[in-house]
């Protein structure tokens, strides 16, 4: 190869007759005028679109589509950067004299939309690097069980809806608890910037324990209360219920105030069983001086009536002996309500409460689900769990669970690991093989 084809740059010749022509003092204020355009042009030119084959090869790396959501939101964000960029490359060409005033100003606002753009990058930049790593395939096992119930409920529903696209996208960070960020709201983390798809966060230590992630439906299952439309209906039909049953106005909006939390609790049972339960009882069953605290202002219902909730739920859906085992263990953990701050009319309502508002979230026919009920939507009765059953025993062999929904299969780890039937680690990785197909 010639000298000249393996030159980088400009011509070393032209650059020394540039050189020449300047003079050996050029005037500092004009190099530092136009090169302020130079440098808020190449921060923009960095915060380019992201491309999938740069996060690797693997099943684990982000869709195409989860990529294409990113770069529409970058694109928007890029055209007031590109606005503020040339009026700074504008202004320094422009500057003769020593008032850079103006300048000054536009490079300000130019580093502002720098910092927007820039902070949303980071994020999706993180997001879907950590595919790369050592837990790319467990995340991606995440996002195919939370596909699973999204697949089941729109397959289930009585009129067409609109595709959700692109799926949920799960990420792991610190902290104790898992949490959602719904598709098209805006995220403070993101500058107030609309979310493009649903985020499912996990902690390290439930992903490692595969038997509590029950957090996975029930995080899903707040995206789908808003892609179902049901994010008023649902409060309402529980607060409408509620009076209509005669419960005193106080205990019907407190109920209508937790729907949130309960339509999550409820709906992932359905769609899980009873290792949700299980789960949630995991996760709930704390000191009793935090499960028998009630918060006037809270979203979340307090810890102590939840369980009530979800194990009438099991009893109607066909599994009365593993329901009262679930209530028989709630009541000795926590044999009194002594102390408690739980308004007496909650605790006296209690038992006519559970099955207003189990009513009220899962036989409510609602128009968004075309004219059915969520308990109509959603198929989960003893013959699914004995599809759980059989999975378990082949999770624990580590051979392939066979064709069951990829959500059962939290419930059959969930019972290997109850009834011993590997080590946990040895779960754990069969788990993740199992969904990952490694």
């Amino acid at each position: 190869m010639s000298a000249v084809a393996e030159r980088v740059g400009p011509d070393p010749a032209v650059v020394d007759a540039r050189v020449r022509r300047a003079g050996s003092a050029p005037s500092s204020v004009p190099a530092f005028a136009v090169g302020q355009g130079v440098n808020v042009r190449r921060h923009l030119d960095a915060l380019r679109d992201f491309h999938r084959s740069e996060f690797g090869t693997g099943v684990a790396r982000p869709s195409e589509g989860h990529v294409q959501a990113v770069n529409d939101l970058l694109e928007r964000l890029r055209r007031p950067l590109e606005a503020a960029v040339v009026q700074v490359e504008s202004a320094g060409r422009a500057t003769r004299g020593d008032d850079l005033g103006e300048l000054l100003r536009l490079k300000s606002r130019a580093h502002d939309w720098v910092r927007a753009t820039e902070r949303v990058w980071d994020f999706y930049f993180e997001l879907f690097g950590q595919r790369q790593g050592a837990f790319g395939d467990w995340l991606h096992a995440c996002d195919k069980i939370a596909l699973d119930c999204y697949q089941h409920v729109h397959m289930h529903l009585g009129t067409a809806r609109s595709i959700p696209s692109p799926g949920p996208f799960a990420y792991m960070r610190t902290g104790f608890s898992p949490a959602t960020y719904r598709r098209n709201i805006p995220l403070r983390k993101l500058g107030r910037q609309l979310n493009p798809f649903p985020l499912v966060q996990l902690p390290y230590h439930r992903m490692v324990n595969p038997w509590t992630m029950g957090a996975v439906l029930h995080e899903v299952c707040h995206n789908l209360q808003n892609e179902l439309g049901l994010e008023d209906e649902v409060p309402r039909a529980i607060h409408r219920a509620c009076l209509a049953a005669g419960l005193p106005p106080s205990v019907a909006r407190t109920w209508a105030r937790w729907d949130r939390e309960t339509f999550a609790d409820l709906v992932g049972c359905m769609l899980g069983g009873e290792a949700f339960v299980a789960s949630l009882m995991d996760v709930i069953g704390r000191a009793p001086e935090q499960v028998l605290a009630f918060s006037p202002h809270g979203v979340h219902p307090t810890p102590y009536l939840r369980t009530f909730l979800s194990t009438h739920l099991l009893r109607r859906m066909g599994f009365g002996d593993i329901a009262r085992d679930y209530e028989r263990l709630w009541r000795r953990l926590y044999p009194s309500t002594a102390g408690t701050t739980i308004p007496q009319p909650m605790l006296r309502t209690l038992p006519e409460a559970v099955q207003v508002v189990v009513d009220a979230v899962c036989w409510t026919k609602f128009p968004s689900l075309g004219d059915r009920s969520l308990r109509q939507v959603i198929t989960f009765a003893p013959r699914q769990q004995s599809m759980i059953e059989e999975a378990a025993g082949r999770l624990a062999r580590g051979v392939d669970p066979g064709v069951v929904p990829e959500r059962f299969l939290i419930g059959a780890v969930r019972i290997a690991v109850d009834r011993k039937l590997a080590a946990p680690d040895v779960l754990m990785r069969n788990f993740y093989s199992a969904l990952s197909g490694t």
